[in-house]
Formats: structure tokens, sequence, C-alpha cells
């Protein structure tokens, strides 16, 4: 949004100011008043040992530059209504000549990361105190506009040009001072500005800190919750994975710093979300289940057989089993699905299914069935080695004995476990067919002997 655009907006702000550049003016005029490189230079060489003190007076150097900007477009994030993420994410760096960008971050290159997170940081506190409102009783401090402006355009540049310092600082970002819808639309732009740079780092940053949120919201009565603050967030993921080539590049590159870009958590309460009950849908239930099919393609993406995926699938199969036993058809039906196709992707969670099982009956039923009834890929899977037979079979064995009990000791749901039984013999029958014979000969001999024993006590 340009400055002209917010004073449309503010002009009750603007009787109360005198006209003043806009930021594009003001920032068209860096190259003309002197030269950017030679001023970063002399910063560079006045506080070399100081890499604190060279970032704080570049944003010196910008202050100077954009000291007739107003500050009203920062009402954007304010505002009522909040503009639209679309409108608000080239700002202002959209208003700053590509030869300054460039030659900014090519000279902020050479900080560290770590001093670039500290940066970060500093920077979004410093905005936060211009969006606060002032305490009832209390006297708000407030620093200048133009310094508001340079800290903006710097940390922007930052957020671009290093994404990662995004990730690094997320876990900050979580505690209780950056909380609040009056917080969120900054957290926003900002992980916006990082995904420009780098769309996995806003994925992982949107599921992992802003994911959370919306859901604990959706819990909310409506009369509690903000639909503001929950279209951004749901506006930041539509943006994301609207980018040509996120396909490819999210689903390629499923992990960051060694994390997940959507976590066994984040892709739980991604699958609640999506799947309500049919009573509980909302306007956000739509918007959910477009993006769906694509994340669920990054939260299951895997490099088969490495640690870090047999970690996933097995937390992935435990809330799925879980939530596959719930009176919520449509979404038992999608966690029964991923709990099979954890199992094809890691036999291992048998050996959790079978410790499962008594406290999981219902779903535990629901997956035997869909095991059945699947074939193609899951028996190809499920077969695929004899150590993995062997381990099915074992799980196969396991369940069957815990349902003999049961139907033995009878009950209200004996049924369930008959049904159970019966879909753990067609497992064993269609991935083991020799022990259907070994038993068969075992029936024939028990026969034959007994047949036997009845002829010779005739004699």
């Amino acid at each position: 949004m340009s400055v002209e655009k917010s004073r449309k907006k503010g002009q009750t702000s603007e009787k109360l100011m005198d006209p003043m550049e806009s930021l594009p003016e003001a920032a068209a005029q860096i190259d003309l008043w002197d030269d950017l490189a030679a001023s970063l230079v002399k910063i560079s060489k006045s506080h070399a040992f100081v890499p604190e003190e060279q970032l704080l007076k570049f944003v010196d150097y910008l202050e100077r530059k954009l000291s007739s900007v107003q500050y009203l477009w920062l009402d954007m994030f304010k505002g009522s209504p909040c503009p639209k993420l679309i409108d608000m994410i080239d700002v202002p760096l959209s208003h700053i000549p590509v030869s300054v960008y460039d030659t900014s971050v090519e000279w902020l290159d050479k900080f560290s990361i770590g001093l670039l997170c500290a940066f970060v940081v500093w920077s979004l506190n410093r905005l936060l105190t211009i969006l606060e409102p002032p305490q009832q009783g209390g006297h708000q401090r407030r620093t200048t506009s133009k310094f508001h402006v340079a800290v903006f355009v710097a940390l922007a540049m930052v957020l671009r040009n290093e994404p990662n310092t995004l990730v690094i600082v997320l876990p900050t970002l979580k505690e209780d001072e950056y909380q609040g819808h009056d917080k969120l639309p900054i957290l926003v732009w900002m992980m916006a500005q990082a995904s420009q740079g780098d769309l996995s780092v806003g994925l992982y940053s949107w599921s992992c800190n802003l994911l959370p949120v919306f859901y604990q919201e959706n819990l909310l009565p409506v009369s509690r919750s903000n639909s503001q603050s929950m279209d951004l967030i749901l506006q930041l993921a539509e943006m994301i994975l609207s980018n040509l080539d996120a396909r490819t590049i999210l689903v390629n590159g499923t992990v960051i710093d060694k994390q997940r870009l959507i976590s066994p958590y984040a892709f739980e309460l991604l699958m609640r979300l999506t799947f309500p009950a049919s009573s509980e849908r909302v306007k956000a239930t739509e918007r959910f289940e477009a993006i769906y099919p694509l994340l669920k393609e990054v939260a299951l993406a895997c490099e088969p057989g490495s640690e870090l995926m047999k970690q996933v699938t097995q937390q992935i199969f435990h809330y799925s089993l879980i939530i596959a036993g719930r009176r919520n058809l449509v979404l038992a039906k999608e966690a029964t699905a991923i709990a099979v196709w954890s199992l094809t992707e890691n036999v291992d969670c048998c050996k959790q299914w079978e410790k499962l099982y008594w406290e999981n009956k219902e779903a535990s039923v629901a997956v035997l069935k869909k095991l059945v009834d699947e074939r193609g890929d899951i028996s190809i899977k499920l077969a695929s080695s004899p150590s993995h037979k062997f381990t099915l079979n074992q799980t196969m064995e396991s369940i069957r004995l815990k349902n003999e009990k049961a139907i033995t000791e009878g009950g209200t749901i004996g049924s369930r476990y008959k049904e159970a039984d019966k879909s753990c013999k067609v497992m064993s029958g269609r991935f083991f067919p020799e022990n259907a014979c070994l038993k068969g000969t075992a029936i024939i001999t028990a026969v034959v002997l007994a047949a036997v024993a009845v002829l010779a006590s005739n004699l």
C-alpha cells in the first residue's frame, strides 16, 4: 500500500501533519544524494570490530535518507479491515530502487546469521512499539516515524536475503510477548517476506507458528474468534502454494534445519481442520480442503528407509489410529487411510499397533478392513521383503490371539472382535498362504490320528 492510499484512509491524521514525501519519492533520492556503496564501506571501516554497530549505522543511513517519509502506511498492520496479504507483501521493498536493494543485501551478506537473527528480533521489537496501543493513564514511548521506516526497510531486506534467520527466531516468536491478534499481521508479513526468498521457509514458519494459532482459535466460540486474523493466516498458505514451482520445491525439500516442513503434529491439526464434523464446517473449511492435497503430499513425502522418516511414520500412525476410531466418519476415513499408509511405509508400525490395539479397537477394525479391501501397491509394499512379511505375520497372529481372548470373554462388542478376526484370517491367507496350508495339514493330521485311535480301541 502506498503512502498516498494510506493518506486517503487517514485524513484526520493527515490534517495534523505537514505534507511529506512518499516512500518511493524519498527512496529514489538515495542514489542521487550520495554513493550508497561508499557510505557502506565507510561504515564498515569505522566500526570494523563492532559488527552490531555497523548494522545500526546502516539503519541510521536509511533514516537520514527517508527522514521526510510519513509512517501512516504502517497502519496496514493495525487498520480495520486489514489489507489483503497480496497488497502488503511487497511493502516496503517495492518502493526501493533495485540498485539500492542489491547493494544493501550484498553488504548484509558479510554478517553472521546469528547477528542477523538478533537484528530481526531487535527490529521487530522496535516496530511493535509503534503498533502497541497507548496504555491507559500512562505514557507510550515512541521513537520518530523516520526511524520506524528505516527499520522496516532494513528488516524486509534481511528476511528476503537471508530467510533462514526467520527459521532460527521462530521459537522466540512463540513467546507470550509476540502473541495476540494485534501482533499477528506483522508476523505474517515477516513470514511472507522470508517466503519470497525461500518458499520452504515460508511454509515451515506457517505450519510451525501459525497453524497451531488457527487451530486454537477454531476451538473458540465464533463470538470470541477473530476472523480477520484467521483469514490472514490462510492467505499466507494460499499465497505460498499458488507459486508455480511450489509443488516441486516443497515436495522435494521436505526438511529444513533437520525439521519437517509439516511436522506430524502440524499434519494432525491440518487433518482436523480439513475434515470437521458436518455440523462444525465453517467458511475456512473449503479453503483448507483446497490446500490440503498438496500439504498432505508435502507432509508424507519421504526418503524411504531414512531414520527421520521412520520416526515420522510412527508418530503419524499413532495419532491417525486414534483419530480413526472417532465418530466423525469423514475424518475417521482419512485417518484410516493415513494409518494404512504408515504401515506400508514403515513395517515397524506393526509393533506399535499391537501395543495400541486394546485402546483403539474400533479404529483397528477399520484399519484391518482397509488392508483387506485395498490391493495393488499396499500388497506389494507389505510383501516387499521376507522380514516385512514376518513382522506383519507376527502382528496378525498377536491381534488374532487378542481377538480370541475377547470373543471368549464375551461382551457387548464381541461382534467387532469377530470382524477383526475375520480380517486377520483374510490377511494371513493373502500374504502367508503357507500358514493356511500348514494349518490345513495340521487339521487333517489330527483327524487321521483321531480315527486311528478309535480303530485301535475297537480291536
